[in-house]
């Protein structure tokens, strides 16, 4: 059974504080080369079909269900087998 894979990140304009978190985190633990770190979402949805009707569907649902629109970016809808 395919697997459509939706990916939401906060939009690039707003505050993350989980990744500032983790930024700092990394920063004590002495890793560097991450000047910032942001952290989303990731729904994998396992479907009978993966056609064009299933893909839209899930299209409207990353947008209205899936996502706050307000505050959030829906960045990648990618079917895995």
């Amino acid at each position: 059974m395919p697997t459509i894979v939706v990916d939401v990140m906060p939009k690039a304009e707003l505050l993350d504080p989980q990744g500032k978190a983790v930024a700092g985190a990394l920063d004590r633990l002495g890793v560097e080369g991450f000047s910032s770190v942001r952290i989303g979402k990731r729904f994998e949805l396992t479907v009978d079909v993966a056609d064009e009707k299933t893909l839209e569907t899930v299209r409207t649902l990353a947008a209205d269900i899936l996502s706050n629109a307000v505050i959030e970016d829906v960045v990648g809808i990618e079917v895995v087998e």
